[in-house]
């Protein structure tokens, strides 16, 4: 056996999953969105651009995904950030693992309970509550964009923590210290050295929590009270309760493009920040 055969043996399992799992399902969702909703709903075999064109009809839960999706990534990451800083560069190693076991606790208990248990938190009998006391009136929480973005972060966080944690400890800390050696402030150390080099992990760690939340379904159904819903509501409601399944699948497939097109220019900017990282490290 040669040495080509033993490499498509090795990659024909991934691939035979990879064809099954994702790319029938899309190529049925592909065809079934130029389709037409049949009598009692389902899908009836046609070849047509209306559904395409009734878009518009969802364009607000479009709207809100493409909002508060890329604002939970950029609020998840900001919050990340320090916080895999502190565990990976400045926190002893003795209590490293406890800390990351902290970190990854709530993921120990169903994101359902963990909606609820914010929904009374951000409720009338929570924050607002308090506020309320403190003589602060009418603040409404719960079913707000803001509701939304805080259970986001909250759920996603430490998809964003772990991979930008790994970058971090494997960062040659004598890059650091030469960086300090040389009269450099620790701002500019941060700024020149630690970020460029954490780039692979920023990225990773933006690219699960975004494309999650681009799909996202649960979150917006609880904190948003059907006030704030994104594209995975909106999918919902096509095919399982109105039924409109090619209408459903080109919002599905839509959703697909704008994803792709998204990722791919994300990809193109990192790959520019990774030159400046490679620049670093030859230096």
């Amino acid at each position: 056996m040669t040495r080509r055969e033993r490499n498509w043996l090795l990659v024909a399992p991934a691939g035979a999953w990879f064809l099954v799992m994702l790319v029938l399902p899309l190529s049925f969702v592909f065809v079934f969105s130029f389709g037409e909703r049949g009598p009692a709903g389902g899908y009836v075999p046609a070849f047509t651009l209306e559904q395409y064109a009734n878009l518009p009809a969802r364009w607000t839960a479009f709207k809100n995904t493409m909002v508060l999706a890329p604002l939970g990534t950029l609020a998840a990451l900001l919050i990340a950030y320090p916080l895999a800083y502190q565990l990976a560069v400045r926190t002893d190693p003795r209590w490293k693992t406890l800390l990351l076991v902290l970190v990854i606790v709530p993921f120990w208990t169903s994101i359902l309970i963990r909606s609820y248990a914010w929904i009374f938190i951000l409720g009338g009998q929570g924050i607002p509550a308090l506020l309320a006391a403190l003589g602060i009136e009418d603040v409404r929480l719960i079913y707000t964009p803001f509701a939304v973005t805080v259970g986001i972060v909250y759920g996603y966080l430490p998809l964003m923590v772990f991979p930008i944690y790994v970058a971090l400890d494997r960062l040659d800390k004598r890059l650091l210290e030469a960086s300090s050696d040389l009269g450099a402030r620790p701002f500019a150390t941060f700024w020149q050295v630690t970020l460029p080099l954490s780039v692979p992990g920023v990225a990773t760690g933006c690219m699960l929590v975004f494309i999650l939340l681009m799909g996202e379904f649960l979150i917006p159904a609880l904190l948003g009270g059907g006030k704030v819903f994104f594209v995975g509501n909106a999918l919902v409601d096509l095919f399982l309760q109105s039924r409109n399944w090619a209408f459903g699948s080109a919002v599905a497939f839509t959703l697909i493009l704008i994803m792709l097109v998204t990722v791919a220019i994300y990809m193109r900017l990192i790959a520019r920040l990774q030159v400046r990282r490679d620049d670093v490290a030859i230096m």
